[in-house]
Formats: structure tokens, sequence, C-alpha cells
């Protein structure tokens, strides 16, 4: 079996053809560097997301936050959920854990909000 892929590990965006047979990628063409290599084969066989989102704070303010790893890419719906679910005390600083254990990964605040 036969797919192609834009390589988003960096900007150069190289254009990846993977073969794989049997749930394993058995070649992969067209990356310029080892990662592109990488991508190509978790993408196809266990596709993963950073997640980027924001929470409401006590205050009603936002604060922008993400994970602090990629986790499986099935359970995004689900990270979602939950991080619109939470709220988040005050004060908060970048790298702050707004969420424990989501899926594998915290979810951490990448920008600070004070009090007031």
């Amino acid at each position: 079996m036969e797919r192609t892929l834009t390589c988003i590990v960096c900007p150069l965006g190289c254009t990846l053809t993977v073969q794989w047979q049997d749930g394993a990628v058995t070649s992969v063409t067209g990356n310029t560097c080892p990662r592109g290599k990488a991508y190509a084969e978790t993408e196809c066989t266990a596709p993963v997301r950073t997640v980027t989102s924001t929470v409401r704070c006590v205050d009603g303010r936002l604060v922008s936050v993400k994970t602090d790893r990629p986790i499986p890419k099935e359970c995004m719906a689900a990270c979602m959920e939950r991080i619109h679910r939470a709220t988040a005390d005050l004060p908060i600083a970048i790298g702050d854990v707004i969420i424990e254990d989501v899926f594998g990964s915290n979810v951490v605040a990448t920008q600070n909000r004070s009090v007031g």
C-alpha cells in the first residue's frame, strides 16, 4: 500500500511517499532529513498531535494552553472536552500545569495571567 504525505517537521515541506504492508512501514522516500522519515513512520502507524486551545480563568479571561507532548490523534476530541470543562486559578505562569495527565500529557499554560 502507498501513501503520500507532506512533512510538517520543518519548513521544507518535503513530499513523502510511504510504502507499508501488514501495518508496518517498509520504505519512506522523498525526505530530505531523518526527521521526515520518522514523521512518516509515526503518521502512518500511530499518528500524534500537540493540542492547542484556551482555558477560562476563574475571573472569566482566557489563557492559552497546549499539551506538553503530543497525544494520540484519536484522543484529540476527548482532550478538547477536558480542556473546555476546565477552569484555571490565578495567577498563572507559562509552563504551569492546568490539567494533569490527559492521555499521557499535561495541559500547560503558554502565557502568563496575573490576578486582577
